[in-house]
């Protein structure tokens, strides 16, 4: 009797599902169900919403969109400057969009990587690939301990399936032949490097082997990577240090925190973790293209000639060039930019020496033409500034207004213009020694004054208004000298990195490509060889089965046959002796 359903027959219309004999008083749309109206269903309580939320966690599919999620939050970093790497950009940008920057920076887009959103997908990311990894080593784990399986009943269903007959000479139809045929297919399977297993089911002898482990092996080693990869950038992040220094020609930078124009350090990162060293800047070297040369003014190549101390007193010579830093220890020396400090005299009207020294002025197009602050909080009747810019190469725009024609120095000039007031710095507010707040300032000279803006060759001292002195463009060339190649020293821009798990991030990065080769190229798949005896020969069956897509299995299993058809060939059994009669 057929147990099928199919002759049952749906109530008739306007016949209640309660009353229908054939329907469970429990089912669904019973009487109690259609009074109550809902689906009676357990409560989840508050552990089984913990056990449903980590088990939704901690699934490759959210762990895949994690993975997504986290290179989507990563795009603003490299859109907008970031204060770890690029301070001043960071207040260029200010500077530029005053307005919409305080909106950004309270949304952490300049510093992305540590913004807790950021960290939050990062930490959410990392408790999901170790949710995911854990139970799936502990089942490969079982696998790999586990036999083949058994061979099945009948080869012959499977798609991938030859069938051969084996007829040893001479014939003798005894299970002997089977068992050898198998042994042979046992050998050879393991030479291929399957891991086999015998399973003997009465007269019929089979063989099942299985390999292609090191698939799911090289999948969970690409997780693992995965997570060593954000174990290392993690904490790596917290025992990095980055910062930058503008050092200007003869003049040295010690690694210590206070030598430093502005740095930033991770969490981990002490007052004394800094590496011991002195270096100093013994030259700038760069070479222009010649004017009236293809390209002229462009600049060739860059390279700060350096001398480090180490902590033991032991010198040695080093070159930083764009693209290439320079290794000191654990710490890489990066050269960000260059530029001009022509050295500037103040003197007050007692002719005391105010300030002297080397002022770094910063570019502003490809001519070098450079903008530069010097404060000077004392030693003046009050608290005094000067701005201008420096020339190369001075010359004039058909506006009459100065310019650079030039990087070189074929003819510097230095413009200045004169404030005098409160340079804003007695509240111990930090400031930038590259920016003027001129708001609270009085301007003496220049552009909206009666007096025009203070013009200076190499060498050349001029009066500074209302008698309060002299200002002198020191010329740095050794006397005698007829050109203005040295007249001027040169600064650089300095970026020191130091970040130890660079090393662990790419030994993790090599090992999640390889692994990843392993899981996309190394095919899974099962083998079975079957010998059954019979009166005409061996039967044998070689069937194979892939896990997954395996365009190659077929030609495995041809080759297996013929490769095993050979192999008998040459250990074909021999006639066995004839036993001897009874007498």
């Amino acid at each position: 009797m057929s147990s099928s359903r199919s002759d049952v027959k749906a109530p008739k219309e306007g016949t209640s599902a309660a009353s229908d004999p054939l329907r469970p008083a429990d089912h669904i749309d019973s009487a109690a169900s259609a009074e109550d109206g809902d689906i009676n269903q357990p409560k989840l309580g508050f552990t089984g919403w913990l056990r449903w939320g980590w088990r939704q966690v901690t699934s490759m599919r959210v762990a895949i969109i994690l993975l997504l999620v986290l290179a989507i939050a990563a795009i603003p970093g490299s859109i907008f400057p970031q204060r770890s790497a690029d301070p001043n950009g960071v207040i260029k940008w200010q500077t530029d969009n005053p307005d919409l920057f305080p909106v950004l920076d309270r949304l952490s887009l300049f510093d992305v990587y540590s913004s807790p959103w950021f960290s939050a997908i990062y930490l959410l990311l990392f408790l999901s690939l170790i949710g995911c990894i854990i139970p799936r080593i502990k089942h490969h784990l079982k696998a790999l301990r586990a036999l083949p399986p058994r061979t099945p009943a009948r080869l012959s269903r499977l798609d991938d399936h030859v069938e051969r007959i084996w007829v040893p000479e001479p014939v003798e139809g005894s299970d002997a032949e089977a068992g050898r045929a198998i042994d042979v297919a046992q050998k050879q399977l393991k030479a291929l490097g399957y891991r086999v297993a015998r399973y003997d089911r009465g007269s019929v002898r089979s063989v099942s082997a299985e390999r292609g482990y090191l698939r799911e092996t090289g999948n969970l080693l690409f997780h693992i990577s995965l997570v060593g990869v954000l174990v290392a950038v993690g904490v790596g992040g917290g025992l990095a240090y980055t910062g930058q220094k503008v050092v200007i020609e003869g003049r040295n930078f010690v690694n210590i925190l206070t030598d430093y124009d502005s740095i930033n350090r991770g969490r981990f990162v002490g007052d004394d973790a800094l590496q011991p060293y002195r270096m100093t800047l013994d030259s700038f070297d760069v070479t222009y293209q010649p004017p009236g040369a293809a390209g002229a003014g462009q600049a060739g190549d860059f390279a700060a000639n350096v001398t480090v101390t180490e902590a033991d007193d032991s010198q040695h010579e080093g070159v930083v060039k764009v693209n290439h830093p320079l290794s000191i220890g654990a710490d890489k020396v990066y050269l960000l930019g260059n530029g001009y400090a022509p050295s500037i005299t103040v003197r007050n009207a007692d002719g005391e020496v105010v300030t002297s020294g080397p002022v770094a002025f910063l570019p502003q197009d490809n001519n070098m033409t450079s903008l530069g602050v010097l404060k000077v909080p004392d030693g003046m009747p009050e608290q005094m500034a000067l701005t201008g810019f420096f020339y190369p190469t001075a010359g004039k725009l058909s506006t009459g207004a100065f310019t650079s024609a030039y990087p070189d120095l074929f003819g510097p000039m230095l413009t200045l213009d004169v404030y005098v007031g409160d340079l804003g710095i007695d509240d111990g507010t930090p400031q930038s020694v590259y920016v003027l707040d001129t708001n609270p300032m009085t301007k003496l000279t220049g552009r909206g004054t009666d007096v025009t803006s203070i013009q200076l060759e190499p060498g050349k001292t001029a009066e500074l208004p209302n008698g309060m002195g002299t200002v002198t463009f020191e010329d740095e060339s050794p006397e005698g000298a007829k050109d203005f190649t040295q007249s001027v020293k040169r600064y650089v821009s300095l970026q020191i990195h130091h970040d130890e798990s660079a090393v662990w991030v790419l030994v993790f990065a090599v090992l999640a490509l390889v692994s990843l080769s392993l899981a996309l190229f190394v095919p899974r798949r099962r083998m079975w060889v079957k010998a059954t005896p019979g009166d005409a020969g061996v039967t044998l069956e070689y069937a194979g089965l892939a896990r997954g897509e395996d365009p190659t299995l077929a030609a495995a299993v041809d080759d297996l046959a013929r490769g095993h058809e050979r192999l008998l060939d040459g250990s074909a059994p021999r006639k066995s002796p004839t036993a001897p009669k009874e007498s």
